[in-house]
């Protein structure tokens, strides 16, 4: 009598493909803890790819009336009036020292909130939303120096630079507390 393997004939054969089939669904057991992801919004400025947390990101909009504002510094260029909404919208550009091109209808304003903050981020466009692990962050690069690394919260490995909206939100630099006298 010959055996066929694909049909066990004895149930001592089935309870031993049991327990192989047992023991190859079990979890390891040093299976590694499920890796905490980050939503982000990507977007570009200038020549570089930049993203935000999505939790703190309120909304997306075309660039329309913009109106500047006197007073204020470079990196505010303005306010624009989102359904009933003042917002003032600051250009990363200005503040990163990167080079500008003049603006366009296809720019776009980041509306982004946290705590009551609330400002505009202009960006030339944006790319999507996506999911990242936050333990492939790798903490800076050599080229961002000054004003962009201090609103760092990684790079990745394919070099999009993931920035802290929390640190840019509660940046006492950035919220503008100027009186003018009469």
């Amino acid at each position: 009598m010959t055996h066929d393997s694909r049909n066990p004939s004895s149930p001592d054969d089935v309870e031993i493909l049991r327990a192989r089939a047992r023991t190859l669904a079990r979890p390891p057991d040093d299976a590694p803890a499920a890796a905490t992801l980050l939503d982000v919004l990507e977007f570009r400025l200038a020549q570089e790819r930049y993203a935000l947390e999505t939790r703190y990101v309120r909304e997306v909009c075309p660039l329309k009336d913009l109106t500047p504002i006197p007073c204020t510094p470079p990196f505010v260029v303005g306010i624009v009036n989102v359904r009933g909404r003042i917002v003032p919208v600051l250009d990363l550009k200005k503040l990163f020292d990167l080079p500008e091109q003049g603006l366009t209808d296809l720019h776009r304003i980041i509306l982004v909130e946290e705590h009551e903050v609330e400002f505009g981020l202009l960006a030339d466009a944006t790319v999507g939303v996506r999911s990242i692990p936050a333990d492939t962050l790798q903490p800076s690069l050599p080229t961002l120096t000054g004003i962009r690394s201090e609103y760092l919260k990684g790079v990745t490995a394919e070099r999009l630079v993931v920035l802290d909206v929390g640190r840019i939100l509660a940046d006492p630099k950035i919220i503008v507390h100027e009186e003018v006298e009469n």
